[in-house]
């Protein structure tokens, strides 16, 4: 795997030059948009219907939206200076029990490893992690987004998640359906505690698979096999510009091939003191 990131965990005065690589990927079944008379891709186009052109990305710039229709235009600069010292930067703030994380704080998770020359002090601090049981709270700037994140020791690394800050995430209580107002017999609540005692195991993720996506690919599949594919037409070439007098002359000359006409009168006289000579 190729890293996606290279800098420092940091805590204290301690520095762990790390990399970081991506621990999950997605394995939906991504479907292609076509146009159903043709059977085409569909483009999708960043388009401008001020000036009515397509906007290449170098043309784009960011801009926030304080009121409808009123941007600030913020540049590249601004985001780096914002704190350039956090671009290759994983500050540790804070050491906490891992049960106290709710995981809905949870994001996306990478495996941290370690760069050249940092192997000593990233299993130092690995080891010292595993001893106290603890999870670390930190900051981490990634693809210029900064993120808070929670680090631990999982599969004999460093497992780091971004987490979502604590005005991201939507209290349940704006929920009006869970208003509600019930009442519970003793006897229902140590059935269902009853049942769930029955159902509980030890968490195996390899026992669980994505059916629909499997049901999905043996439909797939199957089509390939019996050859109900579609290929598109391929689309015209676009023609060669050529000078225009270049291709006036030559069509020209090519009816004139064709049709036996005799040459202009220019050529014709030309011939002719030739003939003479």
């Amino acid at each position: 795997m190729r890293p996606l990131w290279k800098g420092a965990i940091s805590f204290g005065l301690v520095y762990v030059p790390v990399k970081i690589y991506v621990a999950t990927e997605k394995k939906d079944i991504k479907f292609s948009y076509l146009h159903k008379k043709c059977k085409n891709p569909v483009q999708y186009r960043k388009y401008c219907p001020y000036c009515e052109q397509e906007v290449n990305a170098g043309e784009i710039v960011r801009g926030y939206q304080y009121e409808k229709g009123r941007y600030v235009i913020l540049e590249e600069e601004d985001l780096e200076n914002l704190a350039p010292e956090a671009a290759h930067s994983i500050d540790i703030q804070d050491f906490v029990d891992l049960d106290k994380i709710d995981p809905i704080y949870y994001d996306k998770a990478y495996y941290l490893a370690p760069a050249a020359g940092g192997e000593k002090v990233y299993e130092l601090l690995k080891r010292a992690m595993q001893e106290t049981n603890k999870v670390a709270i930190a900051n981490v700037m990634i693809r210029s987004k900064v993120s808070l994140a929670a680090l631990r020791v999982a599969e004999g690394a460093l497992v780091m998640s971004t987490m979502f800050y604590a005005d991201e995430v939507r209290s349940a209580g704006l929920i009006e359906e869970l208003n509600y107002h019930v009442q519970l017999h003793e006897k229902e609540i140590k059935m269902a505690v009853g049942l769930i005692d029955s159902l509980s195991t030890d968490f195996k993720p390899e026992k669980y698979a994505n059916e629909r996506r499997e049901a999905l690919m043996e439909i797939v599949q199957a089509r390939i096999a019996e050859e109900r594919v579609t290929v598109p037409p391929a689309r015209p070439e676009p023609e060669k510009v050529v000078d225009l007098m270049q291709a006036l002359k030559a069509s020209i000359e090519k009816a004139q091939r064709e049709r036996g006409s005799p040459a202009p009168a220019k050529n014709r006289k030309k011939a002719a003191g030739r003939s003479k000579g």
